[in-house]
């Protein structure tokens, strides 16, 4: 019998259950590429982790088939697990994306002092061979410049991976989306799409990033004192529409915050951000100049309680501060989650009494992700056989379903995937595969450890109950119980002498009883001590604190 040719298996490890950690595999025969390595950042149900990443096990046990890794743009949510994947890998691989990319992407590496990667320079229309891939990069808009759109060309079919965009068509640096690309490689027949679904549910077009500028122009020159605009650091077009209206205004920019210095930087010494020497101050300078003259650019639009933005509304910056007659702009939307910590840092600046911009009260920000017509326009453009939703939670994904659908993709091409599924392609017929191992891994300090849930459970309870511990020593060789101490950390009750007394007897009981039993062993007084306290507890006191028990023979 022939032997069959293998199929293309795209495999997502990571992006369908929410906006972050986007990672996909596309793997042929020995071949595999992987587009993006990014991460997530915790929500509140994750107390004490920094990080969330895919598991990329599948990835760790085919590196000898991973020929590159394609990085569509710079955000983290692309590139911020790179520098863990790498350490974990035992090759070199290269790394294909646009100069700026690889800009961010080389000072992460620096800083987990990965040295010796092969960063390879990409620009539209460049053309990459990595075993049987055939892969072509093309220009998109987003929020970030150097955004790429890839399309690959393998034995069993075509494809394209959107990347992160929208359809803007007067982007700040003058690059639009390679809208001939598109339709080139919709004429030659393709495949499968895979497109962006951020904002799926929201209709009409996503506004163009240059309807900002004229809004933060007007706010920035009719402001009597000193302005501070919160933006993401990775967002370079809106830093730059900052600079060009503060010179335009003939205000000084002052640069404040970690990754905002980082990376306006970067930006400026690989051209990306263009503003003159002179037109940049720095922070321990702005008293030589008048509050009407000054703007300054500083990270925290999410709230972030470290944030120099956050720093600066509780007067805990070392060289600035934010006073009654000044102007913040907030220019950015809260990543769902972030909403509580942002309002916190507007609460925070009305109580100084200053002016404050948000995109409910003026054109501050625009989504850097296109709207239900522009991903109709992608489809309509593409004319993909076959289309799968990527970036989004499950009612992005849904929604952008139907689009494809309206489009005249019939439903039974249309694939909503979960992490770790799997589609294959052969001779341009895709259909679903076996999953493979997925899930996320958790960065806690310094260690990237498995989701282990009984930690992040006992860490919910801690924070929400607090702790008691029940010390009891031994004594003799029938056991009896002697010294019984009980403390409680976190709790309300720890100073009620009444309940403390009752619990100590409780506890003293409880052993004497197990003491008795047949079998009597260490850890059985243990369980039962940790049982009725926490039984008492909860009785007395609605709440279940976490209760240690301490058992020691004297």
């Amino acid at each position: 019998m022939p032997k069959k040719d293998p199929a293309l298996k795209v495999i997502p490890m990571g992006g369908l259950d929410g906006i972050g950690k986007n990672m996909t595999v596309f793997e042929y025969g020995n071949d595999m590429v992987l587009v993006d390595a990014g991460l997530m950042f915790p929500d509140d149900e994750q107390p004490g982790i920094d990080l969330v990443l895919p598991d990329y096990t599948y990835v760790l046990e085919n590196e000898d088939k991973l020929r590159g890794i394609l990085i569509t743009h710079g955000h983290e949510d692309h590139i911020g697990a790179l520098p863990y994947l790498l350490m974990d890998l035992t090759r070199k691989v290269p790394i294909y994306s646009s100069k700026l990319s690889l800009g961010f992407i080389e000072g992460k590496l620096a800083e987990h002092k990965i040295v010796g990667t092969k960063l390879r320079e990409v620009t539209d229309g460049s053309k990459v061979q990595l075993g049987a891939f055939d892969i072509t990069f093309f220009s998109m808009t987003h929020s970030i410049p150097a955004a790429f759109g890839i399309h690959m060309k393998t034995p069993a079919g075509t494809l394209i991976h959107s990347g992160d965009f929208k359809l803007d068509q007067t982007p700040i640096d003058g690059v639009r989306p390679n809208y001939a690309a598109i339709t080139k490689f919709a004429s030659e027949g393709l495949d499968l799409l895979l497109s962006d679904s951020t904002n799926a549910n929201r209709p009409g077009m996503t506004p163009s990033e240059a309807s900002v500028g004229a809004a933060l122009r007007h706010i920035i020159k009719n402001a009597t004192g000193r302005v501070f605009v919160a933006s993401f650091s990775s967002h370079i077009h809106r830093l730059q529409q900052v600079c060009d209206a503060s010179v335009a205004v003939k205000r000084k920019v002052v640069v404040t915050g970690r990754s905002m210095i980082t990376n306006t930087k970067i930006a400026r010494e690989l051209g990306y951000l263009n503003i003159a020497d002179k037109d940049i101050i720095d922070a321990y300078d702005v008293d030589k100049l008048a509050d009407d003259r000054i703007v300054v650019l500083c990270t925290g639009s999410q709230g972030e309680p470290l944030s120099a933005l956050a720093r600066m509304a509780n007067g805990e910056h070392k060289s600035l501060s934010i006073r009654p007659q000044d102007t913040v702009i907030i220019s950015a939307t809260p990543v769902p989650g972030n909403e509580k910590s942002v309002q916190s840092i507007i609460n925070a600046l009305s109580k100084i009494g200053c002016e404050i911009y948000d995109k409910s009260k003026a054109l501050v920000h625009v989504s850097g992700h296109g709207s239900q017509e522009e991903l109709k326009l992608m489809l309509g453009m593409a004319r993909p056989k076959n289309f799968m939703p990527v970036h989004g939670e499950a009612v992005h994904l849904r929604a952008h379903a139907e689009l494809a659908q309206q489009m005249g993709v019939p439903a039974n091409r249309i694939f909503i995937l979960d992490n770790g599924d799997t589609l294959e392609m052969r001779n341009g017929k895709v259909t679903r595969g076996k999953t493979v191992e997925s899930g996320v891994v958790y960065v806690d300090g310094l260690s990237v450890t498995d989701a282990n849930p009984v930690v992040l459970r006992d860490r919910q309870r801690l924070s929400q109950d607090g702790i008691v511990t029940a010390v009891v020593t031994l004594v003799g060789r029938n056991l009896k119980p002697g010294v019984v101490e009980i403390s409680g950390r976190g709790v309300s009750f720890a100073d009620d002498d009444e309940l403390m007394n009752d619990a100590q007897n409780l506890v003293r009981n409880s052993i004497e009883k197990a003491s008795k039993s047949e079998g009597a062993n260490i850890e059985a007084m243990r369980k039962s001590v940790r049982n009725a306290l926490s039984n008492f507890l909860w009785s007395k006191t609605r709440t279940r604190p976490m209760v240690i028990p301490v058992i020691m023979e004297v």
